[in-house]
């Protein structure tokens, strides 16, 4: 029951001013932010020698981790948990009788981001990769709900040239998709403000309390997005609707559990095409993907920095990490942008190196 030894303690800086933490909490910091576990041997070995303040060893350090099979605990504590698709095998909120294969795709939709992340950062891929990775990682369950052909077995593999059949990236996943959509029917308003709030970083405010909740079945003669539009012109909503719906709606060509679809369940075809508030104009998938990638670009990488960092410090993001998020989104928006770069200057900075007085 020592403190000691249950938690992660350190001793805090001289009063007043900002201090490197010993070799061994430093040691503790990146293993558990990589791994999301105690330093190994090796990183102990190095701690004990005084060595891993050096920046070449500290850099040496990271590389190595970042190939081990340990870092798919990285894929899962920081992927997973900034798409809000953690534990989604234990997902149990779909209607059966409407989506009967659920239950049994739950466990390969929840893989296909673990291996997808745990791909991203063991290869150095460009952080531009998440939106626009021409691959995924499947097995014949999951590529068969895909509609992707040629992959027999139980063996996860990764499969190329997935764009063309509407995957690839984060955007696609079905874990996303499902998640983001209810129990028997899609919802562009989940998506989109998962999409707003997630991927860009946008603080939206929450309903009001008195907005009646939509229903779970579409009544007969409208379509999800009828329902929702007829929601979304209540005058107290309209603000935050003109701003996640259209994303939503171009993305109505997936169903509720991910499956690519050109009706609905009516049987009406499905219009993926919006329009955003600024007037730019949306046509599916590929034109949310293009618009994150080109108008929205920063905004992406920025946040996804501000995300990383604050998993990387175990902490809320403050107002004096600002500089070091913005220097690095600068850097990834040079050359290819690769992830490394940034894990790299993270572990480097003094944010993650310095502790400060209590």
């Amino acid at each position: 029951v020592s403190p000691a030894f249950l938690y992660k303690m350190e001793n805090p800086g001289t009063e007043g001013k900002q201090s490197p933490v010993n070799d061994y909490e430093l040691a503790t910091r990146l293993s558990y932010f990589l791994w999301s576990s105690a330093p190994d041997a090796e990183l102990t070995d190095l701690a004990a020698q005084g060595k891993l303040h050096d920046p070449g060893t500290l850099v040496a350090q990271t590389r190595r981790m970042l190939q081990d099979p340990r870092v798919r605990r990285l894929a899962i504590e920081f992927g997973t948990q900034w798409l809000h698709t953690r534990d989604f095998d234990q997902l149990d909120e779909k209607s059966e009788r409407s989506f009967p294969t659920f239950a049994a795709l739950r466990g390969p939709m929840n893989e296909e981001p673990i291996r997808f992340f745990t791909d991203f950062f063991q290869s150095n891929a460009p952080v531009l990769a998440l939106l626009d990775a021409d691959y995924t990682y499947v097995n014949d369950s999951l590529a068969e709900h895909y509609g992707l052909e040629g992959v027999e077995g139980k063996e996860w593999r990764r499969v190329e040239n997935v764009r063309a059949r509407g995957r690839g990236g984060i955007l696609a996943f079905g874990a996303t998709l499902a998640k983001q959509s209810g129990a028997s029917r899609t919802s562009p308003i989940l998506r989109g403000n998962w999409l707003c709030e997630t991927l860009l970083g946008e603080r939206l405010p929450r309903p009001p309390k008195d907005v009646p909740v939509l229903a779970d079945e579409i009544p007969e003669g409208l379509t999800e997005r009828e329902l929702t539009a007829r929601h979304s012109g209540d005058p107290k909503c309209s603000g935050c609707h003109l701003r996640i719906d259209p994303f939503g709606f171009a993305l109505e060509e997936y169903d509720a559990i991910g499956r690519f679809r050109q009706t609905d369940t009516a049987g009406l075809p499905i219009d993926a095409r919006a329009t955003l508030a600024n007037g730019t104009a949306l046509d599916g998938l590929e034109g949310i993907r293009n618009y994150l990638l080109t108008e929205r670009r920063d905004d992406f990488v920025s946040h996804f920095v501000r995300k990383l960092l604050g998993f990387a410090l175990g902490r809320g993001v403050q107002l004096s990490d600002k500089p070091l998020i913005e220097d690095i989104a600068a850097e990834l928006r040079t050359g290819d942008g690769r992830i490394a770069t940034a894990l790299e200057r993270m572990v480097a900075s003094p944010q993650f190196r310095d502790i400060r007085s209590r």
